[in-house]
C-alpha cells in the first residue's frame, strides 16, 4: 500500500507549475508512488489514469482533469503497524501451548515381542464344532500338510518372520503349545529385556477352549492331558507395561472385557492413572472365528501381519477378476516392500496411505497420535487393523480393540484402494510372465493431490479439513511426486495457524526435517516457505533444526542470488528463530564455515541506494537476524564490532520504512553488551576496556540518539528499549549526571525545578535539525552545544559562535535559580565537582564523554513525554533505570475556568508562585503531566503535590521499582543488594516488541491477496463518483447569502470550541476545544456520536483538526498547539476509537517563546503533513514513511501563524507570517521558497488566516489579518496583491475558503460571519444572536466550509457550533 493504490496523474497540474518550476519539469510527487507499476503510464513527468470508471461519460474533459487533481490516490497509515500498536503486545512464535500438542508425546518402540501359538494339531478343541470344508490355514501353512510336531515349528518361525517384517529390530521369543509356566517364564525374560519399552505379547488360541467368561485363557499342562486357565491379572502382571496385546481366538471380547474391568479396579484401589496396554482381539465375545475355506484360519492374525496378500485375496472373490484370476500369482508379486519404485513396494505404500488417511481423518486427535504416531509397530499393527475390520466383518465378525476406535470398514477411502488393488492386479499376469516389462505405477497419488488441490481452491478453517493430508504426508517419500505435493503443502501452510498445526499434528515434521539434507534445487524456495510457516506457529523447532544442522540449508539460502529478497526475508526469519534465546543455535551459526554475521551484514551494505533489489522486508529481517543473533552473547557482539555493524547498519535508520527503522534500532541496541552474557567465565574484564569498544558503545548511542525523534512510534518504542540497555550498563554515570539535573532537596517531592542558564550562546534560536524535541528538559539553545566534548575553545555550529559553555567546561549541567523570584527555593551549584570526582570510577565500565550522557538523559526524558502512550510508558520505565521517578499529582481540575495546572498550581500555593511562570522547563515541555499516578504519600509540605516533580531515588544503585497498578502505595522498599545482580533485575528493563511484532507478518496468509480490496475499491469508486458530482455543483453555483442555520450545537465544551470539521460523506461535524476533548456530532439526527480526550493530560488545546484518507476509511488527525500529533480511527463509534500513531512534529523551539502555538496542515496528494510555529523552520513530514523528509528554514526572526497546503497540486502550501508576510513554497523545487510577498503593510499585523483560492490555479491565495482587512494574491504576478477586501476592522479571527465553490468567509471578534465571492463582493452576513443565553456571545474561533458542498460550520467561544447553507436544505 505504498502510497497509491491507482496510479494517480497530475496532467493538469503540471502544465501550470511550468510557469514557475526552474527546468520547466517537476519531479515526480514522492506522495503518488505506485504500487502496481504495470499499471503506470508514464505522461509529462506524472502517472497519467484511465478514469474512465470513475468519472461517468457526460463529464466534459475539465472534469477528467478535475478528478485527477482533486481525487488524491495517495492512502496512508493503513499498514499493519498502525492497526493496534499502542495496546498489543504481540505474539511471536509462541513458546508454549500448541508445541506440546503436535510433538509426538515420547517417541516408544517395541522392544520385545512374545508369541505363543495354542494350536495342539490335530486334535480339535471339545467347544467347537468345525464345518466341511473348513478354515485350515495358519500363517498360510496348511497344519495338515506335514506331520503335526513340524507343523507347528514351521508355523511358528513364518509368524516370527512375519511380524519381523514389521519390526526387524526387536528380539522375538516364541512359545509352542506351551504350559503356564513356560508363558511365565517367557513374559517376565521379554519385560526384562524390553526394560521400559513397549512388549508385545500374541495369542492363538485355536487349538484351547474359547477364553472364560471370567477372561482366563487356556494352555495346557505338561502332559497334555487338561487345559490350565491362566487369568488375565496374571499375565498382566507378568508383562507390566507398555505393552500391546492381540488374541487371535473366538469369543476373544471376553478378555477384552475382563481386561477393562482389571484397569477399572487397579484404578479405583490405587489411585493410579490408566496403564499403558493396547489390546486387539478378533471378534466380540458372542462370536465366534469365521470358518469359511476362502479365508484362512488364523484371518485375523493374517491381517494384521500380511495384509497385502490378505487383502488382495479376498479382493479378487469379490472383483470381476475371480473367474479368470489365478491366486497363486498373489504370492509371486514382483518387487520388494520397501522399494516403491516396484509394484509390490507401491501397493504397500498406497495401502499405508489409505489407512493412514482413515485413521487420521475419523479418530480423535489425541487417540490417532497415541495409536498412530508413537510406536512402528503399534502403528503399523493398527493399519492392518482397519482392513481386519473390513474384511472379517464381511463374515459377521467384528474385531475390537482397546482403546476402541470407531467404525472405519465402510470410509470410502477403501474405494480408492479397491481401484488401486485392481489396477495392480490386471497388470500382474504380465509382470510375472515377463520380468522385463515395463511396470505402470497407479495414478492413485496424482489423483489424490489433485483432490488436495481442488479443496485448496474451496477450502477454509471453517470447512472440514481436507481428507488428503496424510497422503501428501506420504507423496513427500516420493521424488517423482515431491514438489507438487511440497507446494501444495506450502499453499495449505499459508492459510493460517490452524494449518500448520493441522500438517504438523498429521507428522508432516520428520520428513520436512529430513527435506533440509537435500540439494534439488527447485525444492528449496519452496521448503524455506513452509518452515517459515511452521516456525511461525512454533518456536520450539529451533532446538531440532540445530541438532539437525539444519541451520546451514537456511544460511546457504540467505546467501543465494537467485532467490527473491522476499523468500530469502524468509530464510532470515527462520535464522532469526533458530538463534532467538537459543545459546546453541547462537553459537552454531556464528561458527565459521556458517559465518551469519558476515552474510547478513554483506546483504545489508550490498543493498546501496540505487539497487532496485532492497526488499524492506529482506532489510528488516536481517537486521531482526543480527539483532537476536548477538542479543546477549558477547562473543557475537565482538565479532559484529570487528566487522563494523554499527557503521553498516547506521544508514539504514533512515530508510523509508518504519519497520526497517525499527528492526535497525533493534540491532544496535542489542549489539550494546549488557554485562549479563552468561557465557562469559570471568575472561571478560580485561577486554571490555579497550577504545574499539568504547567507541563502537559511543556511536551506537549517538545513533540511536538521531532518532529519538523519529515520526513512528514503532520506531520510538525499540530506541526506548535500547536506551534503557545502555542506562542498564552505564548506570553510575547515567545516574550522576541526572542527579545533576534534579539535586534532591530535603522532601521528597521536588521544591524546584532547576532551568539552564547558557551564558554566551550566540544563536538566537536551535536549529531544527537537531533532535532534540521541543519540550526537551533543556531549553533548546544548549542543544547545538550538546555534541560538544570535553573542550573549552569556543565551538563553530552553522556559522554561528558559541562561547563555552557550562557543558564544554565541566561536561555537567549548571543548575540555576528557576527566576529571581523563586530562588530561595533553589541552589545553584548542583553537584558539580563532588559528581566528576567521585561517581565516574567505581564501575569496570569505561566512561564515554559526559556530553552524550547528557544527551541521553535528555531522550530519555523526551520519550517519557511521548504522545504516543505506549512509548512514554517506556520512557518511563528507562528513566525509573536511572534512578529518575516521576511523582503527579492526580489529574486534578481547578474549579475556576483555568485548565491550566500551572496557574492552578500557583493559585494553591502563593509559596511557587514562581512556578507558575512559563519560563520553567516545566511549562516549557509540557513536562507538567507525565501520566503516573502519584505513588508515594505526599511529603511535607503537602502543597507541592499538586505538581509534577522529578523525584531521585535516594540511593545511585540500581532499583527495580517497577511502575504497576497506580495504586500500588509506597514505592519499593530500597533492596539490600549492593549492586545488579543477575537476571530479575534484569527482566525489569523494558522489552523490546518489533521481533515479536514482526513474526506476526508469517502467521499471515502470504500467498493470496485479501479479499476485501474489491469492497473498497467500490466504496472508493463509489465515493470518487459523489465527490466529482459535488465539486462539478460547487464550481458551478451562484451562492447568495448562505445564513440559512440548519443546525446549531452546544458542545458544552467549557473553554469554547476551538477547532471544527465537517466530514464529507455523512452529516457530522467533528469540533474541540483547550483541553483537548474531542467531540463528533451527528447535525442532522442531532445526536451526540462521540467524546473523548485527545490524551490524558491535556493543556495545549486543539491547533487543527484534519481528515487523513478522506475518500477511504476516513481516520481524525489532531495537532495540539504544542505540535503533538495524533492519528485517530474510528472515532465516529462511542468508545471505539483507535490511537493509529502519535509523533511530536515539532523539534526544538525558541528560547523565551511561551510555547510553539503550532500550525499545520495535511496534503493528501502528497501525503505530507506541515508543521510550524514559533520555530525556526516548516518541518515537512512524509506519513507514508512516517519520516521528518524536509526541514524548510524561515527567515530569521519571523514565524509563521498560518499555514495552508494546496489541496490540488502535491508539494505546494503557503505560509502566513507574524510579521504580515505571507510566502509560497513548493518542495518539489529545490530551494522550496517560490515566493515571499508582504500584502498587509497598514500596520504590522499577523496574518491570521491564509487559503489557497479555488481551481487549479498554483498561487492564488487568499490571506486575512488580524487587522481585518483580507488579500487576494497571485503569487506569480510582480504586484501580487489584486483585490483588498477591509472585511472587520481590528477583529478578524478567522478565515475560511471552499475548497471548490468560489467562496470565503471571515469570522470576527464581534460575533459577525461575513461571506464574499472571488471577486470580493460581499454575499451576506451571518450574526450570531444571543438565542438560548442572556449573555454576550463570545467571538468567532473557528470557521470551516464542507469539502465538496456549500455548507458552513462555525464555532464560537460560547462552545456553540452552527451549520449554515444557502437559502434551500442543501442536497444529501
Amino acid at each position: 500500500m505504498a502510497a497509491s493504490r491507482f496510479s494517480q496523474s497530475t496532467t493538469a497540474v503540471s502544465n501550470h507549475l511550468e510557469e514557475f518550476t526552474e527546468n520547466g519539469n517537476h519531479a515526480e510527487e514522492d506522495g503518488e508512488r505506485s504500487v502496481y507499476s504495470s499499471d503506470t503510464v508514464v505522461n509529462n513527468n506524472s502517472n497519467a489514469r484511465d478514469l474512465s470508471e470513475t468519472a461517468s461519460s457526460s463529464y466534459t474533459a475539465m472534469t477528467t482533469t478535475t478528478s485527477m487533481a482533486y481525487l488524491p490516490q495517495t492512502v496512508v497509515l493503513c499498514e499493519l503497524r498502525h492497526d493496534g500498536f499502542e495496546d498489543c503486545v504481540p505474539s511471536g512464535p509462541s513458546d508454549s501451548g500448541l508445541v506440546s500438542k503436535w510433538r509426538p508425546r515420547d517417541r516408544m518402540k517395541t522392544g520385545c515381542v512374545a508369541l505363543v501359538l495354542c494350536l495342539n494339531i490335530s486334535v480339535d478343541p471339545p467347544d467347537v464344532i468345525k464345518i466341511s470344508p473348513c478354515a485350515r490355514m495358519e500363517c498360510w501353512i496348511d497344519p495338515f500338510s506335514m506331520a503335526p510336531q513340524k507343523a507347528l515349528e514351521t508355523i511358528g518361525r513364518t509368524l516370527n518372520q512375519q511380524y519381523e517384517r514389521w519390526q526387524p529390530k526387536a528380539r522375538y521369543k516364541y512359545s509352542l503349545d506351551p504350559t503356564v509356566e513356560e508363558v511365565k517364564k517367557l513374559c517376565t525374560t521379554c519385560r526384562k529385556y524390553a526394560k521400559s519399552e513397549r512388549v508385545l505379547f500374541h495369542y492363538n488360541g485355536h487349538g484351547v477352549p474359547k477364553p472364560t467368561p471370567n477372561g482366563e485363557i487356556w494352555l495346557f499342562n505338561k502332559s497334555y492331558t487338561q487345559y490350565i486357565p491362566l487369568p488375565i491379572s496374571d499375565l498382566d502382571s507378568w508383562l507390566k507395561t507398555p505393552s500391546i496385546y492381540v488374541f487371535d481366538c473366538s469369543a476373544a471380547g471376553l478378555i477384552v472385557s475382563a481386561f477393562i474391568q482389571l484397569q477399572d479396579y487397579s484404578t479405583a484401589t490405587s489411585g493410579s492413572p490408566t496403564r499403558d496396554c493396547i489390546l486387539l482381539a478378533a471378534c466380540e465375545a458372542h462370536e465366534t472365528l469365521p470358518q469359511s475355506a476362502e479365508f484362512p484360519a488364523d484371518v485375523f492374525t493374517s491381517c494384521l501381519t500380511t495384509p497385502i496378500k490378505m487383502a488382495l485375496r479376498w479382493f479378487c472373490t469379490r472383483s470381476l477378476l475371480h473367474e479368470s484370476f489365478d491366486y497363486s500369482l498373489i504370492d509371486r508379486i514382483p518387487g520388494r516392500q520397501t522399494d516403491r519404485k516396484t509394484l509390490l513396494g507401491e501397493l504397500n505404500w498406497i495401502f499405508t496411505a489409505v489407512t493412514d488417511t482413515i485413521a487420521w481423518n475419523v479418530l480423535p486427535h489425541d487417540l490417532f497420535q497415541r495409536l498412530f504416531r508413537q510406536d512402528l509397530l503399534v502403528a503399523s499393527l493398527f493399519r492392518n487393523f482397519l482392513l481386519a475390520e473390513r474384511i472379517m466383518r464381511s463374515a459377521n465378525c467384528s474385531p475390537i480393540s482397546y482403546p476402541m476406535l470407531p467404525p472405519t470398514h465402510q470410509h470410502h477411502m477403501w474405494d480408492a484402494w479397491d481401484m488401486a488393488a485392481e489396477i495392480c492386479l490386471s497388470q500382474l499376469p504380465t509382470l510375472v510372465e515377463d520380468p522385463n516389462a515395463e511396470f505402470q505405477p497407479s495414478p492413485f497419488f496424482t489423483e489424490q493431490l489433485t483432490a488436495f488441490e481442488v479443496w485448496l481452491d474451496h477450502g477454509s478453517e471453517h470447512k472440514k479439513p481436507p481428507e488428503q493430508l496424510p497422503i501428501v504426508l506420504q507423496v513427500l517419500l516420493s521424488q517423482c511426486h515431491r514438489f507438487r505435493a511440497l507446494v501444495l503443502l506450502g499453499r495449505f501452510l499459508d492459510m493460517g495457524p490452524w494449518a500448520v498445526e493441522l500438517a504438523l499434528s498429521v507428522g508432516i515434521f520428520p520428513y520436512v526435517l529430513k527435506l533440509l539434507q537435500t540439494t534439488t534445487p527447485e525444492l528449496r524456495q519452496i521448503l524455506v516457505f513452509i518452515w517459515t510457516k511452521i516456525l511461525a506457529l512454533d518456536k520450539s523447532c529451533q532446538v531440532d533444526l540445530v541438532k539437525d544442522g539444519g541451520h546451514t540449508y537456511f544460511i546457504r539460502f540467505l546467501d543465494s542470488v537467485e532467490a527473491y529478497p522476499e523468500q530469502r526475508a524468509m530464510a532470515a526469519f527462520v535464522l532469526a528463530v533458530i538463534v532467538d534465546g537459543h545459546r546453541r543455535g547462537q553459537e552454531a551459526c556464528i561458527e565459521i564455515e556458517a559465518g551469519l554475521i558476515h552474510v547478513c551484514l554483506r546483504h545489508l551494505q550490498c543493498s546501496s541506494p540505487n539497487e532496485a533489489q532492497t526488499e524492506p522486508l529482506f532489510l528488516q529481517w536481517i537486521c531482526l537476524c543480527l539483532g537476536k543473533l548477538w542479543e546477549d552473547f558477547l562473543e557475537a557482539q565482538l565479532l559484529g564490532l570487528q566487522a563494523d555493524a554499527p557503521a553498516i547498519l547506521a544508514p539504514l535508520l533512515s530508510e523509508p520504512q518504519p519497520e526497517v527503522r525499527a528492526a535497525a534500532v533493534f540491532a544496535l541496541g542489542t549489539a550494546l553488551e549488557i554485562g549479563f552474557d552468561t557465557s562469559r567465565d570471568g575472561h571478560g574484564d580485561e577486554d571490555c576496556d579497550d577504545d574499539e569498544k568504547v567507541r563502537a558503545e559511543a556511536s551506537i548511542v549517538k545513533n540511536l540518539l538521531n532518532v529519538v525523534a523519529d515520526g513512528s512510534p514503532l520506531v520510538r518504542a525499540e530506541v526506548a528499549v535500547a536506551l534503557s540497555r545502555f542506562a542498564f550498563a552505564h548506570n553510575k554515570h547515567l545516574k550522576s549526571v541526572a542527579a545533576a539535573y534534579w539535586k534532591p532537596q530535603s522532601g521528597s517531592v521536588l521544591t524546584s525545578l532547576p532551568s539552564f542558564t547558557v551564558r554566551g550562546s550566540g544563536s538566537g534560536y536551535t536549529t531544527p535539525t537537531h533532535y532534540m524535541p521541543h519540550g526537551s528538559i533543556i531549553p533548546s539553545p544548549i542543544a547545538p552545544l550538546l555534541r560538544v566534548g570535553n573542550e573549552s575553545q569556543p565551538v563553530v555550529r552553522d556559522g554561528r559562535v558559541s562561547t563555552s559553555s557550562p557543558l564544554a567546561t565541566s561536561g555537567i549541567m549548571h543548575g540555576s535559580p528557576l527566576s529571581d523570584d523563586s530562588s530561595q527555593h533553589s541552589d545553584s551549584g548542583v553537584l558539580n565537582d563532588t559528581v566528576s570526582n567521585g561517581v565516574l570510577h567505581h564501575s569496570r565500565r569505561r566512561p564515554l564523554d559526559n556530553a552524550l550522557y547528557s544527551q541521553c538523559v535528555l531522550a530519555m526524558c523526551n520519550l517519557a513525554k511521548d504522545p504516543s502512550p505506549r512509548v512514554a510508558s517506556l520512557g518511563r520505565r528507562v528513566l525509573s533505570v536511572i534512578g529518575i521517578e516521576q511523582v503527579v499529582a492526580k489529574s486534578f481540575k481547578p474549579a475556576g475556568a483555568s485548565a491550566r495546572l500551572g496557574e492552578s498550581a500557583a493559585a494553591a500555593s502563593s509559596s511557587l508562585a514562581g512556578l507558575a511562570r512559563s519560563s520553567s522547563w516545566f511549562e516549557l515541555n509540557g513536562g507538567a503531566h507525565l501520566p503516573l499516578t502519584f505513588r508515594t504519600p505526599p511529603v511535607s509540605p503537602p502543597r507541592p503535590s499538586y505538581l509534577t516533580g522529578m523525584r531521585r531515588v535516594c540511593s545511585l544503585e540500581f532499583r527495580p521499582h517497577l511502575i504497576n497498578s497506580p495504586d500500588s502505595g509506597l514505592a519499593d522498599p530500597l533492596l539490600a543488594s549492593a549492586g545488579p545482580s543477575g537476571t530479575s533485575e534484569r527482566s525489569f528493563l523494558p522489552q523490546s516488541m518489533i521481533y515479536n511484532w514482526s513474526c506476526g507478518h508469517f502467521s499471515k496468509p502470504l500467498l493470496t491477496a485479501m479479499d476485501d480490496s474489491e469492497d473498497i475499491i467500490a466504496r472508493r469508486e463509489e465515493r470518487e463518483k459523489l465527490a466529482l458530482d459535488h465539486i462539478v455543483k460547487c464550481q458551478h453555483s451562484s451562492v447568495s447569502k448562505l445564513h440559512n442555520q440548519i443546525a446549531s450545537w452546544d458542545t458544552k465544551f467549557e473553554t469554547g470550541t476551538k477547532t471544527a470539521l465537517l466530514q464529507p460523506f455523512s452529516p457530522v461535524v467533528i469540533a474541540s476545544d483547550e483541553n483537548e476533548r474531542i467531540r463528533v456530532w451527528n447535525y442532522e439526527e442531532a445526536t451526540l456520536l462521540n467524546s473523548f480526550s485527545n490524551h490524558d493530560f491535556p493543556d495545549k488545546g486543539v491547533s487543527k483538526l484534519c481528515l487523513v484518507n478522506e475518500l477511504d476509511e476516513n481516520m481524525l488527525l489532531v495537532a495540539s498547539n504544542d505540535g503533538n500529533i495524533r492519528v485517530w480511527k474510528d472515532y465516529t463509534s462511542k468508545g471505539q476509537q483507535k490511537l493509529v500513531t502519535a509523533f511530536a512534529s515539532i523539534q526544538g523551539h525558541r528560547p523565551g517563546a511561551h510555547g510553539v502555538n503550532a500550525v499545520v496542515d495535511w496534503q493528501q496528494q502528497s501525503g505530507y503533513l506541515f508543521s510550524s510555529g514559533e520555530i525556526s523552520s516548516i518541518m515537512a513530514w512524509d506519513l507514508d514513511k512516517e519520516q521528518l523528509v524536509n526541514t524548510i528554514p524561515l527567515p530569521q526572526d519571523s514565524s509563521i501563524s498560518a499555514l495552508a497546503v494546496s489541496q490540488v497540486h502535491g508539494g505546494q502550501f503557503a505560509a502566513g507570517f507574524v510579521d504580515g508576510y505571507v510566502r509560497l513554497y513548493d518542495i518539489r523545487t529545490a530551494e522550496m521558497l517560490v515566493a515571499s510577498t508582504r500584502p498587509h503593510t497598514q500596520r504590522v499585523e499577523r496574518v491570521v488566516g491564509i487559503g489557497f483560492q479555488p481551481g487549479l490555479e498554483p498561487a492564488k491565495i487568499v490571506s486575512a489579518s488580524q487587522a481585518g482587512n483580507i488579500q487576494f494574491l497571485d503569487m506569480r504576478c510582480a504586484k501580487n496583491t489584486y483585490l483588498t477586501i477591509d472585511a472587520h476592522r481590528g477583529s478578524l479571527t478567522a478565515l475560511a475558503v471552499h475548497r471548490h465553490a468560489p467562496l470565503i468567509a471571515s469570522g470576527s471578534a464581534k460575533q459577525l460571519i461575513k461571506v464574499f465571492n472571488l471577486e470580493g463582493d460581499p454575499l451576506g452576513t451571518i450574526r450570531y444572536y444571543p438565542t438560548f443565553m442572556a449573555q454576550k456571545i463570545g467571538s468567532v474561533s473557528c470557521l470551516t466550509f464542507h469539502p465538496y458542498q456549500v455548507l458552513l460550520a462555525a464555532g464560537a467561544a460560547d462552545a456553540c457550533v452552527s451549520i449554515y447553507a444557502d437559502e434551500i436544505s442543501p442536497p444529501r
